[in-house]
């Protein structure tokens, strides 16, 4: 099995379509058809069997793509080696990181590092946290910066390293002057006043959507307040769900990182929620487990946890708390 081989029949079980895959990688159809038979014809096997949702793997086609996926990998960190053996004159990195996050560390993160490696690549891949995962877990890149649960809710992974950059509270955002104000409780030196979330459990509720960080712990939250939350409407912008609930639509919860990114003229009331449910989540940085990390790479994580993280991080292995 050449490396060539090993990606056709990746592309093609990724794509499930000769033509996309051979679209994807410069090919005619006929050619990569061509190719496909080849394989199979060697192995004496089916790798792949037509269905009305495409071409997907049959059982042989899954062992060959998981062993291909294992081996492209292999390849691939020993660019990223060879690149380091070069003293970072050339190379990529691949970053994975939500558009919020974007917004709010690239700006400052990514000038700096140009700076100092002009010669290296970054390419940004820009998901959902949730997603993140699912690139990492396939190699599509290096290292993510995204958000994970609260310590105490986050599951053992197997496949990935957390490494906690910032905690960072969520905060309950309503109209200006909702009847909510007359409970909130003014605390010295508190930026907003605190509101017992146990009220809100009649309120309407902007929410994100389900497959976002957001919403799981806002979920999180408001079931150890034992809220069920009736829901307004669902959106996948935390920034329109701020938005709406400077107009009343219904309340909703936002992190606090985020409420700087978009200035304008909606200026709603923010309250802290009580620690006793967990209202925050964590940036981190989170790498494939045992997965090599590059020079490169290296060092625009650490720049960015000097910019915007709380803890000191050790890439060669990962933190057991967050």
């Amino acid at each position: 099995m050449t490396e060539r081989e090993l990606l056709y029949v990746k592309t093609v079980a990724d794509e499930k379509s000769l033509s996309k895959a051979a679209q994807k990688l410069f090919l005619t159809q006929p050619s990569m058809s061509v190719c496909i038979q080849k394989i199979e014809s060697n192995l004496g096997i089916k790798l792949f069997k037509r269905t009305s949702n495409g071409l997907i793997l049959t059982f042989a086609g899954e062992r060959y793509y998981q062993i291909a996926t294992d081996i492209l990998k292999i390849y691939s960190d020993f660019e990223i080696e060879v690149s380091d053996i070069n003293n970072l004159k050339k190379g990529r990195i691949t970053l994975g990181i939500t558009v919020y996050l974007a917004t709010h560390i690239l700006p400052v993160i990514l000038p700096a590092f140009k700076k100092r490696c002009p010669n290296i690549e970054v390419l940004i891949i820009e998901k959902n946290s949730t997603e993140l995962d699912r690139s990492l877990s396939s190699g599509e890149i290096d290292f993510a910066i995204m958000h994970t649960l609260p310590f105490h809710e986050h599951v053992h992974n197997l496949t990935t390293d957390i490494y906690p950059l910032h905690r960072d509270p969520l905060v309950l955002v309503t109209k200006k002057d909702h009847p909510l104000r007359q409970f909130a409780l003014t605390q010295d030196g508190r930026e907003y006043p605190q509101l017992d979330l146990s009220l809100c459990e009649d309120e309407p509720f902007i929410m994100l959507h389900p497959e976002q960080k957001i919403r799981q712990i806002t979920d999180l939250i408001l079931n150890k307040a034992n809220i069920r939350p009736v829901i307004a409407l669902t959106t996948k912008s935390y920034e329109t769900a701020r938005r709406l609930a400077c107009e009343g639509i219904g309340i909703t919860l936002v992190p606090r990182q985020y409420l700087n990114i978009f200035p304008g003229s909606f200026y709603p009331d923010y309250y802290f929620i009580d620690e006793k449910h967990s209202p925050y989540w964590t940036m981190c940085v989170a790498v494939q487990k045992n997965a090599y990390v590059s020079k490169a790479a290296q060092l625009f994580i650490h720049m960015v946890n000097d910019k915007f993280g709380s803890t000191s991080i050790e890439l060669n292995r990962a933190k057991e708390e967050l």
